[in-house]
């Protein structure tokens, strides 16, 4: 009955043999082509325009491709010019403008130039695939200039397909579509293994380019994990998405680009922080404000009068839940304004600072009256932020705590591991789990958080599993003993600003603990599978290396932000599975345009890490399961037209 009903739906949308066997047909077809390429990015940061160049130039294979088509043909500049063209076409196309005497001449060099290079990036795919990567306006004549068979009867066809382009006015817009479709195309998948949001200037702007690629997932990393609970209303990650924007000067994107009233927060600081200077709270100025500049003394006494507020509501949660054991993060009721000290785990620190007009001694963890009214503003304007609240159901619906995809592992932090090398049991919410089925509940208690917070209710509030999440020893997303921001703020001495790493970060410098890994998510260790994972840094200058564990195990996270450039040397990194091989990809830090209009666009260093048995096909992949089945299912549809069990409609 089951299998009937399944066949009757079919049926649906194949109503006859002749139907059903057309799609059998392309699917098979579709089964025997090479998987196409993906690209593995993490800790983004918030640094846009980087990130944009590393997809349109396809961490470097594009230059490649141009290369290898190119490389007889074209001298070197002409091939770094063409690949500037792909990479930044506007800004490409308004230098030629000012120095090519035959501008015209140029688009029509360029459009031939820019077709091979697309044709060359989309030989894996079919013609109904690349057609769907094209822009609709322009799909037809793109389409005909692809599937060009160089027959000497239809030259004069393709030429006057280009020349009318450019005759109507559309050379640039036809430039610009078609250096778009070459970076779609080269980028089959992407998968952005944790941290979009904070410290560099726009993860809004990332967020609104990443809702309209055609295929990407997010494995969730703890600066996500916050803004998903800020994102509930939960004032702990309310407090720290803006305590470290504010610290990174990104009051653009909070005020403009999602729309945070950051007026009461001000307008208190003046009030209670006006007389202090607020030294270790000036902000860390990568970039400055384009749209709302404020003075760098005002958001310094902004930062402090946050941070006083985070330290109490999360003293609050501390509380609440002692199941968390988070009581060795509750400072502020071991701050001693007479003596100028804080006791932190038994021992007394100087503060750099005494200056707490709204801290009561005897009450540390409550907030006055005007705090409070200070969180229900940036509460309301978080909540009902129209463009955040999308960007973070966009989060939901197309990421995960982990992810197996075609015999890899991919997940931001860590699992949580014990001392000997065993997965550490973990209890939230009443189930203690380790392993995968730990990532399982905790991937299903965040969800309910957001979606469903009644479903928790008798656990707690919306968003306080994302904030543990945030800063916990046993979250697989933070990995570290504690978290030392009131320490980094408030205590000059460095000894006691450091974060200890758990078990998790020796262990995978084994193989034997890779392979359980793998094993633990079913997956092979001796077929090439891999474990990818962001979060910590490399530093290459100082020696440090992405590869963990004989090769199974790679950490990807290399500097993409500017405020991790200086110790790590780099400027990130890009992991590429296509179907012949996986290669790490080694950036340098990106060159934004110039006021002149000239760029430099910088090659990075691609090894290749790991080279297959044999050509991966789509039906090798985790999606070629799926068109398999699809392809038995219309096997047997067939068989109940022929039989006359369902009857054809024509």
């Amino acid at each position: 009955m089951t299998d009937h009903k399944y066949l009757q739906l079919l049926a649906d949308r194949y109503p006859n043999i002749m139907s059903a066997a057309s799609e059998l047909i392309n699917l098979k077809a579709v089964l025997a082509l090479p998987k196409g390429t993906e690209y593995f990015l993490s800790d983004l940061h918030g640094e846009y325009e980087a990130f944009v160049h590393m997809i349109r130039s396809a961490s470097g294979t594009v230059k490649d491709k141009i290369d290898e088509y190119y490389g007889s043909s074209l001298s070197d500049e002409e091939r770094y010019h063409l690949s500037a063209l792909i990479y930044n076409p506007q800004a490409e196309i308004a230098r030629r403008k000012k120095s090519e005497s035959d501008f015209d001449g140029w688009c029509v060099t360029m459009i031939y130039r820019l077709v091979n290079v697309c044709k060359s990036v989309s030989t894996k795919y079919t013609r109904s695939r690349v057609r769907s990567r094209l822009p609709e306006h322009l799909t037809y004549s793109m389409d005909e200039l692809l599937h060009a068979d160089d027959e000497d009867n239809r030259a004069n066809y393709y030429e006057q397909i280009i020349n009318s382009v450019v005759d109507e006015g559309l050379g640039e817009i036809f430039i610009c579509e078609m250096a778009d479709a070459i970076s779609r195309l080269a980028v089959d998948q992407l998968h952005i293994i944790g941290d979009i949001f904070d410290r560099g200037s726009h993860p809004d702007y990332i967020m609104d380019y990443l809702m309209e690629f055609h295929d990407v997932d997010f494995q969730w990393g703890n600066h996500d994990m916050v803004w998903m609970g800020a994102a509930t209303g939960n004032w702990p990650c309310i407090a720290n998405i803006i305590r470290m924007n504010i610290s990174y000067n990104n009051l653009d994107m909070l005020e403009v680009g999602y729309g945070i009233n950051l007026r009461r927060l001000a307008t208190f600081a003046n009030e209670v922080y006006g007389d202090d200077e607020c030294k270790k709270f000036w902000p860390h100025i990568i970039e400055e404000s384009e749209f709302d500049p404020i003075d760098a003394q005002l958001e310094a006494r902004m930062h402090k009068a946050i941070a006083i507020i985070q330290f109490k509501v999360e003293g609050q949660t501390i509380k609440k839940h002692p199941e968390f054991d988070l009581n060795h993060r509750l400072l502020m009721d071991k701050v001693n304004l007479e003596e100028g000290t804080v006791e932190i785990e038994g021992v007394k620190w100087p503060l750099n600072s005494t200056n707490f007009p709204t801290l009561d001694p005897a009450n540390p963890y409550a907030l006055t009256e005007d705090e409070i009214e200070v969180m229900n503003t940036l509460e309301a304007s978080i909540v009902h932020s129209e463009k955040l609240q999308r960007h973070i159901r966009f989060l939901f619906n197309n990421g995960a705590l982990y992810m197996c995809v075609n015999g890899n592992l991919l997940f931001h932090g860590c699992l949580p591991m014990t001392e000997d090398g065993k997965f550490q049991e973990v209890d939230i919410y009443g189930k203690k789990a380790s392993g995968k089925a730990l990532m399982d509940h905790l991937d299903e208690m965040i969800r309910a958080s957001y979606f469903a917070p009644e479903t928790i209710a008798e656990y707690g509030e919306p968003g306080e599993l994302m904030w543990y999440l945030w800063l916990a020893k046993d979250s697989p997303l933070f990995g570290k003993s504690k978290m030392t921001t009131f320490e980094r703020l408030f205590v000059d001495d460095k000894a006691t600003h450091k974060e200890p790493t758990r078990p998790y970060y020796s262990h995978i410098k084994t193989r034997e603990a890779c392979e359980n890994i793998l094993k633990e998510f079913g997956l092979n260790p001796e077929t090439g599978g891999k474990i990818l994972n962001g979060h910590v840094p490399v530093k290459i200058k100082d020696g440090e290396s992405p590869i963990k564990g004989d090769g199974l195990l790679y950490v990807i996270d290399g500097g993409i932000s500017k405020a991790y450039q200086k110790q790590t040397g780099i400027a990130g990194y890009t992991f590429i599975f296509n179907s012949r091989y996986m290669a790490l990809s080694e950036h340098k830090p990106y060159s934004p345009l110039q006021p002149d209009g000239t760029q430099e666009f910088h090659n990075p260093k691609i090894k290749t890490v790991f080279t297959l048995p044999k050509r991966m096909l789509i039906s090798d992949t985790d999606n070629g399961k799926k068109l398999k089945e699809r392809v038995e299912g219309l096997k047997e549809l067939i068989e109940a037209y022929r039989a006359g069990i369902i009857k054809e409609r024509y």
